[in-house]
């Protein structure tokens, strides 16, 4: 029985989805906006949306446990100035899952895990 086991195995041993998933949350902090596996983007939302939440917090403890996982000192930073101030009024619900289709390889559910504020700039060039 699974009863109380939470999450996804993902294929991997557990060192390797640990760092799969630190490297995938650092990625979309830093990009805000990733392209992976729909399991893979429903780990990640989990984890990603509790460093947002942390930031929210904004206190020193927050800020370490943050640390604790993303370990980029630059993503922290960014996380705990730029995304706390833009997801303020939000109760939760910072990330969004948008399905692309099957992989050409093998054919596995690709999805883009973004962040729900997320612009795509576009730099349009005119011809003149």
């Amino acid at each position: 029985m699974r009863h109380r086991k939470a999450g996804r195995k993902l294929g991997r041993t557990a060192s390797h989805r640990e760092a799969m998933l630190r490297n995938m949350v650092t990625s979309l902090l830093d990009q805000e906006r990733i392209v992976t596996t729909v399991p893979k983007a429903k780990e990640a939302r989990r984890v990603a949306e509790k460093m947002i939440t942390l930031g929210k917090r904004g206190d020193l403890h927050a800020r370490r446990q943050a640390l604790s996982y993303i370990r980029s000192k630059d993503i922290v930073a960014k996380l705990f100035d730029e995304l706390s101030s833009q997801y303020e009024d939000r109760q939760g619900g910072y990330t969004r899952i948008i399905r692309t289709g099957n992989r050409a390889g093998d054919a596995a559910p690709m999805a883009i895990l973004e962040l729900v504020d997320y612009e795509d700039i576009i730099e349009e060039t005119e011809d003149e």
